[in-house]
């Protein structure tokens, strides 16, 4: 007997009731992104491979080692699996011109892929909600999209989540500041680990950010990005922070923060819970003015965030958040061949008065089949045997209050079912 095959590592199936704490969370999303008027956009998930190398940058731990490409066999072109978002909606808002009119709120949701060590709130295919502001300039909208997370934060009943914020300037000011940086870790690069030499002259700003602990006093006396800023910069960030302020978010400035990206400047953030180990960042997001022109198109303003969904949904199981298992309006039961025929009939009947049916199949005793019914969930059990198919008839039985049982005629089922489930809703 062959092997049963099994899924790729690090990509992984999501189960009925997993699925349904999914949907839950994304009709909640949606919602929530409708309250700040943005909207829907969807991007393919291949991209050709020059996208993220321009966006992202040649020498980031995503391009160098994370993606998944792959040469395109019928006409050779590089192609790669989205490893992010931003790069691919940028992408289709210049070739679709859609920031001639005027700016736009856009958001996301779906699979990315990265090739990375699988742990968890770590997966090789992950899902992520993207919100992508492009055409605005001033801090307002930056300290809008941070407030729009803790909003969702509070929607979803979330604790423990805390807010850390940098600017990064503009390019002229991290260039001066990257060759102080490299200057002095030079002087120091004994000390710096394998992934520390290897950025040391390509990316240097990466190093801040290392998490091994033998390298934390070196990083910390290191030159600070924040010192560099000039006062076009600086008043951007005072802004986003009087903002942040007047709306009482509590936030830290981490000015280790420099996000993995190259496209960033000024303002970027993260928020971050102690609640799943390692991977600690929920969210994170920032400023991107260069990345339109970068890509092709008018030099135009932009700020965006992404939050990854498995993380958050761990969470928010870890916080108290139980599946809530959707259960029909009615079951229905029946046994014999009539009835069976009338069941169909009177399934489509209800589902056409708008209530939620699960129609019994695989045969069974009415007695299994009435267990099965009180075990879903349901409102009203429809029950059919040979004498209702005979009358055109249907008996409901309610099964979450103490009313009796009675026959109806098939026309008049609808009005019947609704008068024991919406009186039990009552």
């Amino acid at each position: 007997m062959s092997q049963t095959l099994q899924a790729i590592r690090g990509m992984n199936d999501i189960l009925p009731d997993d699925a349904e704490l999914w949907e839950q969370f994304e009709e909640l999303v949606r919602d929530w992104l409708d309250a700040y008027a943005y909207r829907p956009i969807r991007m393919p998930l291949v991209e050709p491979t020059p996208l993220f190398s321009r966006a992202i940058g040649e020498v980031t731990d995503i391009v160098e080692k994370e993606m998944y490409s792959f040469e395109d066999s019928l006409n050779g072109e590089q192609l790669t699996l989205r490893p992010e978002g931003t790069a691919s909606c940028v992408r289709a808002v210049l070739q679709h011109n859609l920031l001639y009119e005027a700016p736009r709120r856009l958001w996301y949701m779906g699979p990315m892929f990265r090739h990375e060590r699988p742990q968890k709130g770590r997966y090789r295919q992950f899902h992520q909600v993207g919100v992508e502001a492009l055409g605005f300039a001033g801090p307002d909208v930056d300290a809008e999209q941070i407030l729009m997370c803790q909003r969702l934060w509070d929607d979803l009943g979330l604790d423990g989540i805390r807010l850390e914020i940098n600017s990064l300037g503009q390019p002229e000011e991290r260039a001066r500041h990257r060759a102080d940086l490299i200057a002095y870790l030079s002087l120091h690069e004994a000390r710096l680990d394998a992934d520390g030499k290897r950025r040391l002259h390509t990316n240097p700003l990466r190093i801040l950010d290392t998490k091994n602990p033998e390298m934390q006093d070196l990083v910390e006396a290191a030159p600070k990005l924040i010192d560099y800023l000039g006062a076009e910069s600086l008043q951007h960030f005072e802004g986003v922070q009087a903002i942040l302020k007047d709306a009482c978010i509590p936030y830290k400035i981490n000015p280790r923060l420099v996000r993995g990206l190259d496209y960033y400047n000024l303002t970027v953030f993260e928020w971050i819970t102690d609640s799943l180990g390692a991977q600690g960042t929920v969210c994170a997001g920032g400023r991107y003015d260069g990345l339109v022109h970068q890509l092709g198109g008018k030099q135009a303003p932009a700020c965006g965030f992404a939050m990854g969904v498995e993380r958050l949904l761990a969470l928010w199981k870890e916080q108290g958040h139980a599946h809530q298992r959707p259960a029909p309006d009615v079951y229905v039961v029946h046994q014999g061949a009539a009835a069976g025929r009338h069941a169909f009939r009177v399934a489509e009947l209800l589902r056409d008065a708008g209530f939620a049916v699960h129609l019994h199949c695989g045969g069974g005793s009415f007695k299994s089949q009435m267990k099965k019914a009180d075990g879903s969930g349901a409102v009203l059990a429809a029950i059919i045997g040979d004498d209702e198919a005979a009358a055109d008839a249907v008996s409901l039985k309610p099964l979450r209050s103490e009313g009796d049982q009675r026959t109806v005629g098939r026309e008049q089922v609808a009005e019947a079912a609704a008068e024991v489930i919406f009186g039990t809703e009552e």
